[in-house]
């Protein structure tokens, strides 16, 4: 992958990131048409829903309802365990 398509993919996510924060939600179809084609594995893509999440940022359908995150897909990273000190 040349480093002008990952250069561009970045700053997509990073206004992806801003937008979602602001709004609270950004709609699939944004999502798609913001990255650069091939930009995102499966794997990727959906650690990047994870992290929309994470940010209490919604991930909506195209018929605007709220999409959950059910299984991490193969070759995507695990979530990270939280320290249970008290």
């Amino acid at each position: 992958m040349s480093t002008l398509k990952i250069g561009r993919s970045h700053k997509a996510r990073k206004a992806l990131f801003a937008r979602g924060i602001r709004r609270g939600y950004l709609l699939i179809d944004e999502i798609d048409d913001a990255l650069p084609p091939g930009s995102l594995t499966d794997a990727e893509r959906w650690l990047l829903y994870y992290s929309l999440k994470a940010s209490r940022v919604e991930v909506r359908g195209s018929d605007g309802r709220t999409l959950e995150l059910t299984e991490r897909p193969e070759g995507a990273p695990r979530e990270p365990e939280l320290d249970q000190q008290h």
